[in-house]
């Protein structure tokens, strides 16, 4: 076990003493229940200043919106006790459906909203008069709470969160160079490398909801916006980086045909991969560049394969492999450039890919699966409060209360019910460790000092787990509960009796949302994955077909988006036809799709009609992997189809070298001085049929296409 960081201890004490000033202010301006500032402390608290603004300010906003639903719901409908109560079932389900709709810190608004209306409003239903009051004092408390965190988080040695979103972009750059080294070698498949393409894709979907919290952290506007671009270029080597595979290992494993130079070349781009992160700012200024990749890219341009060549099946695909390499080692110059500008907070970047695709902002949402898990705590908290107004139990509401906190909490996860277990078990140690303050140590607490003293070894001890993700949430919770449990008043008074009865109702409640969530949501991350999949299926056959895609943009990026969220529930193998490389494979087609798309109408003759033929191709078989809701084989009419489109395109090509003889000589960017509009077209149509012939039929390689022939009538 790795023992606490000197941060992990710096952030606890802080945190510890936020929550003593807390609890200080509430006592000395008589705050009606006090430990819930000191509780909102260990809520709201994070190592980092810019995490901790950001959840203190939408925790007030939450509790406040919170709040107010509970004043105005309350007194209409407490006559009604099973009418409120699906009033507050669908409050809380609803709020919980817009949290779940907004993937930044914002989220939290909703989140609070959702499970503080309940909290407040049931524990009033015996004594309606005093929901104003108990709304107002739960306000209070908790913005005390929040204030004391934010300003000693602040002000006491601040933590800043630049530097973590450079330290988990070093843990991705580890990670990429590994995966890059590897497909430049030809390995695809492997259980190592599942878990890696897992890893890459956690990271990056995770960055998101860090840089959302970024703003709150002092940072220069500038900084944001290259934070954000160096997530938008790592969620682009992934695909990027696997379709180059593809080419290699058709040309290299499957043709066993390795051109003069690729190698060489090939295992340099790996030794860059590896070469160390720049340490200087000045190192990435637009003046300067990176020469290794200038190098690199010169050594592309001058192996592009002659233009007799590409007209035959090793020449297209030599021609593809350079294309699809010249592309991953601009994403991977972006990506080292933007680091080091992020890390030093200075320098000047200009970006070296560039592409239509850049720039999306759309995500995706599994609206089904939001529903269903909004679904649960709805019916959760309308089965619970049926129970506990048949029942009678005066101190029910607790129960409801946090059945309805512990279901909100993990609604999003694909199986809750873990979770929700472990809330449980934290529960009952907050309970435990309550009971002995309560009755055993704070009859001999006689001033303030003396309670920070007891207070302080177990809260500072629990407080250095809260930044480890593993532990976080339980040791979060057992800090919040025990706080809450011992109930700190004015003045010492303990009731065994009263303090069984109350907080059992708190550890019944988490029993039974435990068990409502097992029973309510059975299934976990297989039915998540496969409705994924059957989405990304259905947005392929989009767009391939003739239907308008009024974004592009924004519908690459829903799709990409999609894709890092379904990878890291895809489980680690060494097949090659491994889901994940094959949902990789899915993407290819329908960028390849949109490529095409984009280049039909700038071809002639009946090129324009074959290229139609094969989206039609690909649009069919799709639409019938999603109605099938299982992938199939892609039929050898579509390979046919698309080695027919690809015949025709080399025709041309073969036309427009036969009428323009004279050779041109290539740019540093690897394209003719003097290559027409017309032939950008061809070779975009040539590149993108190619990579659509690869990813559909991947051990096809080695049956090339009939390219050097006349193209078929």
């Amino acid at each position: 076990m790795t023992y606490p960081s000197l941060r992990d201890w710096l952030f606890s004490v802080k945190t510890f003493a936020a929550a003593m000033l807390a609890l200080y202010l509430a006592l000395y301006f008589e705050l009606p229940r006090p430990y819930w500032a000191m509780a909102s402390v260990y809520i709201v608290s994070n190592p980092f200043v810019g995490a901790t603004r950001s959840k203190a300010l939408y925790r007030a906003l939450g509790t406040a919106l919170g709040a107010f639903a509970a004043v105005m719901l309350v007194p209409p409908f407490v006559e009604m006790p099973f009418t409120f109560s699906v009033i507050v079932a669908v409050w809380t389900g609803t709020l919980l459906y817009f949290a779940m709709s907004d993937r930044t810190a914002r989220s939290y608004v909703f989140m609070l909203a959702g499970y503080t209306m309940p909290l407040i409003a049931l524990p009033t239903v015996t004594d309606p008069t005093t929901i104003f009051d108990v709304a107002i004092a739960r306000t209070q408390e908790i913005t005390l709470g929040i204030v004391c965190a934010s300003v000693v988080g602040s002000v006491v040695l601040p933590s800043r969160l630049a530097p973590t979103i450079v330290e988990r972009a070093d843990m991705w750059f580890r990670d990429a160079a590994l995966y890059g080294r590897e497909t430049l070698s030809g390995h695809l498949a492997g259980t190592g490398l599942s878990a890696i393409r897992q890893r890459l894709a956690s990271t990056v979907y995770g960055l998101e909801f860090l840089l959302s919290q970024l703003a709150y952290d002092h940072t220069h506007p500038e900084i944001l916006k290259r934070a954000e671009a160096l997530r938008g270029r790592m969620l682009l080597f992934l695909p990027m980086i696997s379709a180059l595979a593809d080419p290699l290992i058709a040309l290299m494993r499957d043709l066993q045909v390795r051109p003069a130079g690729l190698d060489a070349l090939l295992a340099d781009t790996a030794k860059w991969f590896d070469a160390p992160l720049p340490t200087r700012a000045a190192d990435m200024h637009d003046d300067a560049g990176d020469p290794v990749a200038d190098r690199l890219r010169e050594r592309i341009a001058a192996l592009q394969p002659a233009r007799e060549l590409i007209t035959g099946w090793e020449g297209a695909l030599f021609s593809n492999a350079l294309w699809r390499l010249r592309q991953v080692i601009d994403v991977w110059q972006d990506c080292r450039a933007l680091r080091a500008l992020i890390a030093h907070e200075a320098g000047t970047w200009r970006p070296r890919y560039r592409h239509w695709r850049l720039g999306g902002t759309e995500r995706f949402f599994d609206r089904g699966m939001m529903l269903i898990s909004c679904l649960v705590p709805v019916s959760a908290i309308i089965v619970a409060c049926m129970l506990w107004i048949s029942s009678g139990w005066h101190d029910g509401a607790g129960a409801v209360s946090l059945a309805a906190v512990a279901c909100c909490f993990f609604a999003a996860l694909d199986e809750p019910a873990p979770m929700v277990f472990r809330f449980f078990l934290a529960t009952c140690a907050s309970v435990v460790f309550a009971g002995l303050y309560v009755f055993v140590v704070l009859p001999h607490v006689h001033d303030f000092e003396l309670l920070i003293v007891i207070f302080a070894v177990p809260f500072i001890l629990v407080g250095t787990l809260i930044p480890r993700p593993q532990f976080n949430m339980v040791t979060m919770l057992v800090a919040v509960n025990t706080a809450t449990f011992i109930s700190i008043q004015g003045a010492y008074e303990a009731d065994f009796l009263v303090f069984l009865n109350s907080n059992l109702a708190g550890v019944a409640g988490l029993l039974f949302a435990f068990v409502w969530t097992r029973v309510a949501r059975p299934f976990g991350a297989e039915l998540a994955a496969k409705r994924l999949l059957r989405s990304s299926w259905q947005d392929v056959a989009l767009s391939a077909s003739s239907t308008p895609i009024a974004d592009q943009r924004n519908f690459a990026s829903r799709m990409l988006d999609r894709l890092m969220q379904l990878i890291p529930r895809l489980a680690a193998s060494d097949e090659h036809r491994q889901p994940s490389i094959e949902s990789f494979r899915d993407l290819r087609i329908a960028l390849n799709a949109l490529d095409l798309r984009r280049s039909r109408h700038k071809l002639s003759g009946d090129m324009s009609a074959a290229v139609d033929r094969v989206l039609a191709g690909v649009s069919a078989h799709y639409a019938q992997c999603a109605e099938a809701s299982e992938r199939q084989n892609a039929p050898q009419a579509l390979r046919d189809t698309i080695d027919d489109a690809l015949g025709r395109i080399a025709g041309a090509s073969r036309d427009f070298i036969a009428t323009h003889p004279a050779p041109e000589a290539p740019t540093p960017a690897g394209e003719p001085q003097h290559i027409g509009a017309s032939q950008r077209w061809l070779r975009d149509t040539r590149h993108a049929l190619v990579g659509l012939r690869l990813s559909l039929f991947p051990h096809a390689g080695a049956q090339p296409p009939e390219l050097s022939g006349e193209a078929k009538a």
